[in-house]
């Protein structure tokens, strides 16, 4: 892997009327200069990213030194990336409204109980849709097309990519959900979540101008829970006419549900999303 190279902007407590303020990064390739315009990726718990000293457990995805080593390779093209730190209500941001108000009224206040939280996932994306990305578009030279815009994240952070991508097509070009976090449980692997996420996916998948939708699982640890959940959303992807241009499932063999993990795999989802069309 390369070393990182780009500079890291960080724009502490950014304010919204939808959600509290939160500290967000901003990535800037190496060459960063005037007159050249760059596709953005939006990531979630974005204080992972990059530095071992604010991610959780001391272990940071290493997006910058990835990237870098993949567009010297020339498989990705220089990019901007958007870390959107996580907040207390993390859960609440990050859980799906629309399927989790699908659920049937006994699972919804169960998991409220055992998250002391509601869905806030509607009132996050306007944050990101109509405050975040219009600041980026502004103050950074980007491409603000749905080709050049995706959003990515691991455990819940992948549901809501998802979601997003779901919710804002015209937005975002493509999603990267890792490690996806079906049950949204951590203490029961129950698939009612995923029932509901199957019908709503079955409404709201775009079947003209499909986003670019790129799904994985580790076979350890919370990710042992997965394989039969994603095999539920394939088979509504392919129902739906998604292919290998759109669609990508990977399973990893042994991987845990942690940043080490992610980090190792992390360049098999940017290449898919940033790559070649």
């Amino acid at each position: 892997m390369a070393q990182a190279t780009g500079r890291v902007e960080h724009l502490p407590d950014f304010p919204s009327k939808f959600v509290q303020p939160r500290n967000v990064d901003v990535w800037l390739p190496e060459g960063y200069a005037p007159g050249k315009k760059y596709p953005v990726l939006y990531m979630h718990d974005g204080q992972n990213l990059f530095s071992p000293k604010t991610s959780y457990g001391g272990v940071a995805w290493e997006v910058d030194s990835v990237l870098t080593q993949l567009q010297r390779d020339k498989k990705v093209p220089a990019c901007i990336v958007v870390g959107i730190w996580n907040s207390p209500k993390r859960f609440a941001e990050y859980a799906p409204e629309k399927p989790f108000n699908m659920m049937p009224a006994e699972r919804q206040e169960a998991i409220k109980q055992e998250r002391q939280s509601e869905s806030l996932a509607d009132a996050y994306l306007k944050f990101i849709v109509e405050e975040l990305k219009p600041y980026i578009d502004q103050h950074y030279q980007t491409r603000p097309d749905r080709k050049h815009t995706f959003i990515m994240g691991s455990s819940m952070g992948g549901l809501i990519s998802l979601y997003a991508a779901l919710e804002y097509p015209k937005v975002f070009g493509g999603a990267g959900c890792v490690s996806t976090h079906w049950p949204l449980s951590l203490k029961t692997n129950t698939p009612d979540f995923t029932d509901a996420m199957v019908r709503y996916m079955a409404q709201k998948l775009p079947r003209r101008h499909k986003p670019r939708l790129y799904f994985d699982y580790g076979t350890a640890t919370l990710d042992s829970w997965y394989e039969p959940h994603q095999q539920r959303i394939d088979s509504v992807l392919r129902a739906q006419g998604y292919d290998a241009r759109h669609w990508q499932t990977r399973r990893f063999e042994g991987a845990s549900h942690n940043e080490a993990s992610w980090q190792q795999r992390l360049a098999i989802p940017l290449e898919f999303l940033l790559g070649k069309k």
